[in-house]
């Protein structure tokens, strides 16, 4: 996939990975329409310019038709953005769970039902999401945002195999933990008692955009996480008592909060 002089519409582009894959795709020459429920507000490098639009809201295909009206050129479509709350399910209020299926779930769905025919009318074009590895692995703590994933990564495959006739480049990637400011401290926490390796945001933008010039359809994220990825899907009894040894710890942060 070419990204010079081609422009991408970035969702997510205000979050942490967001913002370093704005940086990496600009240094690639790509030209970039940053999607924010405020784009006013934005203070973007040459090289971008913000849009309007909510993901989460009830007329999300009208605000994207809106954009397309105006940019006619997108080539292709990053969505990046995400929500995620590390709670147990009975204390996950209903607004959480709401709002991890809007805008991990539903707002992909929209965005490949309303570029992916003109990507395919129009003879090329690219739809790139960004996914976890707790899309392939469940995760105590993170009931919804792992169904949410799950359910991304399912969808893109479909998706991917729904228009292998056509031109459209439908790409998953999938990081593992990465430092942003989403996670909160008792998550950092977490990540450090249990000896998980966390990612910069700089990384997995540069991982996403060798994805993308690479034509990768498939990328999952470190070592050794690729492969519980492969052992939760042949043997996930496996990953089961694996964790259910971190259990005691993983519940003494849902219940405390503190290390």
């Amino acid at each position: 996939m070419q990204l010079r002089n081609r422009r991408f519409l970035l969702l997510g582009g205000t979050g942490g990975i967001g913002q370093s894959l704005m940086q990496a795709l600009l240094a690639e020459g790509a030209l970039l329409l940053v999607a924010s429920r405020q784009p006013e507000s934005l203070q973007l490098p040459e090289g971008a310019s913000g849009v309007k639009l909510d993901l989460a809201a009830a007329d999300l295909d009208q605000q994207l038709q809106a954009i397309t009206d105006t940019w006619p050129d997108i080539y292709g479509v990053i969505h990046s953005a995400g929500q995620n709350q590390f709670a147990g399910l009975s204390r996950t209020p209903v607004s959480a769970i709401d709002g991890q299926l809007a805008v991990n779930l539903r707002s992909p769905m929209l965005v490949a039902r309303h570029f992916a025919p003109r990507f395919a009318t129009g003879g090329e074009g690219a739809l790139v999401f960004v996914g976890s590895t707790f899309g392939s692995i469940g995760f105590p703590g993170y009931t919804a945002y792992c169904a949410t994933k799950f359910g991304l990564r399912g969808f893109t495959e479909a998706l991917r195999r729904e228009l292998a006739d056509t031109s459209v480049q439908v790409v998953y990637v999938a990081p593992r933990a990465t430092a942003t400011a989403m996670n909160p401290q008792v998550v950092n926490q977490l990540n450090q008692a249990l000896g998980n390796a966390v990612d910069s945001p700089e990384r997995v933008a540069q991982r996403i955009v060798k994805a993308m010039t690479r034509d990768q359809r498939r990328c999952f994220m470190g070592w050794p996480e690729r492969l519980f990825v492969v052992i939760n899907g042949v043997l996930p009894r496996l990953v089961d008592r694996a964790l259910f040894k971190q259990l005691p710890v993983i519940r003494r942060f849902l219940e405390s909060g503190v290390s």
